[in-house]
């Protein structure tokens, strides 16, 4: 379980493909500390930590999470926003996050606001009943409110320390990205039989 808020960012180092596995060597700031067999949230997707060397942590995404996030394109040099998984004992600062990526959706336009950033995403139609004005969302595991929300589509703003400090500073039209919808709304959205 996580909260959406990023702690630091990382880099690929390396990326192997073995069989319909992709494994990752990921340098950050955090990887010292991590534990093996530890949940850690990459650009939102709860991947588990298999071993720690020289400043770096290994983990590997199977067959299924290829296929629902963007890590199949992941590459060498790629900047990745880490989180450890939340303490019960601390503050919510943003929303609840599983690590659990519903889809992937894709930037069709960045402004510079001179001050802030505004991004737009289009994503699949089927999820429309889970994305809601002012309501929040996952993108590549920073939790971020809403707004100008259509069927397929949907805008976030971003701070100053947002853009700093995540990957959304590298995120331009045509990136694809890792979306999780709010888990309070698809428990509602199962319980309505929709």
């Amino acid at each position: 379980m996580f909260t959406g808020i990023i702690e630091a960012t990382g880099q690929v180092k390396e990326v192997i493909s073995t069989g319909t596995n992709k494994t990752f060597w990921i340098t950050s700031p955090l990887s010292e500390e991590f534990k093996i067999d530890q949940s850690v949230s990459h650009d939102g997707v709860c991947l588990t930590v298999e071993e720690i060397k020289d400043g770096a942590h290994r983990v590997t995404a199977i067959e299924e999470t290829l296929k629902k996030t963007n890590l199949a394109g992941w590459i060498t040099g790629q900047k990745v926003n880490i989180e450890r998984c939340m303490l019960m004992n601390g503050r919510l600062d943003g929303h609840i996050v599983q690590g659990h990526v519903d889809t992937t959706a894709v930037c069709i336009d960045r402004q510079d606001l001179d001050g802030s950033w505004e991004f737009r995403f289009s994503f699949p139609e089927k999820f429309a009943a889970l994305v809601i004005e002012k309501g929040s969302i996952s993108v590549n595991g920073t939790s971020l409110t809403i707004f100008n929300v259509t069927r397929n589509e949907f805008t976030v703003a971003i701070i100053p320390y947002t853009y700093n400090h995540t990957s959304i500073s590298e995120v331009q039209q045509g990136t694809r990205v890792n979306i999780e919808f709010d888990i309070i709304g698809k428990y509602i959205q199962r319980r309505a039989g929709l």
